[in-house]
């Protein structure tokens, strides 16, 4: 199946480099399988909490196992049923790429404060795309010290994703993650600037809803009011 404009956008995001890539709350395992197709990495492992989904999942991955990963490939797949949180990443060597999408911005802060918890010595990426919640997303991100590798937006089915690429360690070219976003507003075509405008119309148009006797949201106001293109 051909994946949608969100997941091509993660999908180009990665880059080889890692041992382990792992796509937590993988659903029907669409961006694995795009992930695995190409070997992207040694491993692949598909995690979700859901047993059905993930016993469908390996029934398929078996099916189609010589066309995704062909005798001889150097990429492996993997599949386990538990909740994301409680990944156990120490027991795999090598560097790590955790993928969050298609959840809630506050399920997510709560899969990755456990990760980092339960894994303080290990230097982990994180690609994670939210439903909501961006802004306290962020805001947790930048208290556990994460740095920004790359952010965008991605529009599909009327609806706008923001994408970040962040990690725990210092990468050469990576910078702070700013509470609204710093790379997200960067765009050169004019189909792109549009989406930012209107994403950015919506932010606004959201917080100053929120703002009477909430001084979280009229900080994030601020914040966003302050954004230039």
């Amino acid at each position: 199946m051909k994946l949608g404009k969100r997941l091509q956008q993660i999908n180009a995001m990665i880059s080889h480099g890692y041992e382990h890539i792992w796509d937590t709350c993988c659903d029907h395992g669409l961006l694995g399988a795009a992930l695995l197709k190409r070997n992207a990495a040694p491993n692949i492992h598909f995690v979700d909490i859901v047993p059905e989904l993930i016993a469908e999942l390996e029934v398929k991955l078996h099916k189609f196992c010589e066309k995704l990963a062909p005798t001889g490939s150097a990429t492996t797949w993997h599949t386990q049923c538990l909740d994301s949180a409680a990944l156990r990443l120490d027991l795999y060597s090598g560097k790590h790429l955790v993928i969050i999408a298609g959840i809630g911005g506050d399920l997510t802060q709560q899969i990755i404060t456990s990760i980092l918890q339960n894994h303080s010595a290990i230097e982990i990426d994180f690609l994670i795309c939210p439903v909501h919640h961006e802004y306290s997303l962020r805001q947790q991100l930048i208290q556990m010290n994460c740095s920004l590798i790359n952010e965008t937006l991605v529009k599909e089915n009327q609806r706008i994703y923001e994408i970040l690429f962040v990690s725990t360690s210092k990468h050469a070219a990576s910078k702070p993650i700013h509470p609204v976003g710093s790379l997200l507003w960067q765009a050169k075509c004019e189909d792109a600037i549009a989406i930012r405008q209107q994403y950015l119309k919506t932010r606004i148009q959201h917080y100053q809803r929120q703002t009477r006797n909430n001084a979280a949201a009229k900080k994030a106001l601020a914040a966003y009011q302050s954004v230039l293109f």
